[in-house]
């Protein structure tokens, strides 16, 4: 059977109104409309290029952590230092340029999962992305993703925006039978030439094919909606200030998407240059590759959830990334490809201000193949637990085929 999805580029076609508006996108027109139940939603951050979980989340207790990383380590928590890890649990710390989420720690709104990640031992990046989106570690023959398969079976009529991506392509974590989109910019769907875009709407409209069809419809239908919130003046609320750049945009039109409630589910958003090799850490922690990406990722998620405020009760956020870095720093000031890595959840039923996960120690005889961080928790285990205690699918043998999530506990237990 022919995949479903709606598969969208930034484009010059755009959107022309014709025959009767559908259920969204007369409920974004019509403010007199009563507004749905809130459905559940995640928000899937991926950050693609291997982050360096270890100077992420500092294990400061751990002696051989300075002992691996003698220029590049993040100094352990002193007070009135801007360039020192910022004190979690008296074993971690975190990254001081992730320091606008610390207060979402320290009110339990953001839990952490260390020595997490892929249990497969490839430092490929395109291998150990392409295992983490199908959720299928080790095995290439699952052609959908894990987070398409994640939707919840619904017999009510569904939103054409019901898994979004922004990017111009759509994610291997989207693509499946589950009609999903992807969006470069949503002040981008306009439709230039109303009498092309006739043309094309009639063309899916007689043909033959039910699946072009009904991917026609789908489609026309997403950019009439699109459309519709873009012509919206947003303004982010509570003061809340995206970074300059792709993903501050990015999480800032999903945060405008959730608040339209257009019956968005789920959302995608990834974030690129994490592979530092080399100038990891300049001259002091504060300056470096890596502390431009981290404050970024902070001021990023922390504005999101400012921007969202009480609607973040139905939302869970979490980050990926497809493995972590070497233990021991290189001789460019930089680390290599390694194994186990950190997970960010933040969101209203987490049960955060705790960093999650069995700890493997630093020592050598610790170390996987002697040189990384050893995998203590599947990150299948967590994505399940966010599946079905968050988005409410307990079936998860078609999410992650020929695995059982063992749940690490991040979440409050629905009632």
């Amino acid at each position: 059977m022919p995949t479903r999805r709606v598969f969208l580029r930034q484009s010059a076609l755009a959107m022309v109104g014709s025959g009767a508006a559908p259920l969204w996108l007369r409920r974004v027109l019509c403010a007199a409309d009563a507004p749905s139940p809130r459905k559940k939603i995640l928000v899937a951050v991926f950050l693609r290029g291997a982050a360096d979980g270890l100077n992420m989340v500092v294990p400061h207790a751990e002696k051989s952590y300075y002992e691996m990383r003698p220029t590049i380590a993040v100094p352990r928590p002193a007070r009135g230092s801007q360039d020192a890890a910022i004190e979690l649990d008296g074993f971690f710390g975190l990254h001081p340029a992730l320091a606008p989420l610390v207060p979402l720690y320290q009110t339990g709104h953001l839990a952490i999962l260390h020595a997490a990640g892929s249990p497969d031992p490839t430092r490929s990046h395109f291998d150990a992305q392409d295992y983490m989106e199908s959720g299928t570690p080790g095995y290439k023959a699952v052609q959908s993703g894990w987070l398409n398969r994640a939707l919840p079976w619904e017999r009510a009529p569904l939103s054409p925006v019901r898994a979004v991506a922004m990017g111009p392509v759509l994610p291997r974590s989207l693509r499946g039978p589950n009609a999903s989109i992807a969006v470069q910019r949503l002040d981008a769907f306009q439709i230039r030439d109303p009498e092309a875009a006739l043309q094309l709407e009639a063309m899916y409209r007689d043909a033959s094919d039910p699946a072009m069809r009904a991917t026609g419809r789908e489609t026309f239908e997403a950019m009439r909606l699109l459309e519709a919130v873009s012509r919206q003046p947003y303004q982010p609320a509570g003061g809340a200030e995206y970074p300059r750049g792709r993903f501050g945009d990015s999480l800032r039109q999903i945060a405008q998407l959730i608040r339209a409630d257009v019956g968005v589910e789920l959302a995608f958003a990834d974030v690129g240059g994490w592979d530092h090799h080399v100038n990891e850490v300049g001259r002091s922690t504060s300056e470096g590759l890596l502390t431009l990406r981290l404050r970024e990722l902070g001021q990023a998620l922390a504005a999101l959830w400012q921007d969202l405020g009480d609607r973040m009760r139905d939302v869970a956020v979490v980050t990926m990334s497809e493995f972590g870095r070497t233990a021991r720093e290189n001789g460019g000031r930089g680390t290599d490809h390694g194994h186990a890595n950190c997970m960010f959840v933040l969101g209203g039923r987490v049960r955060g201000g705790k960093v999650y996960g069995k700890w493997p120690g630093l020592a050598p005889e610790q170390l996987y193949e002697g040189r990384d961080l050893a995998l203590t928790t599947d990150f299948r285990d967590l994505l399940g637990e966010l599946v079905c205690r968050h988005l409410g699918n307990r079936d998860l043998a078609p999410v992650f085929p020929g695995y059982q999530p063992k749940f690490p506990g991040l979440l409050q237990v629905p009632a």
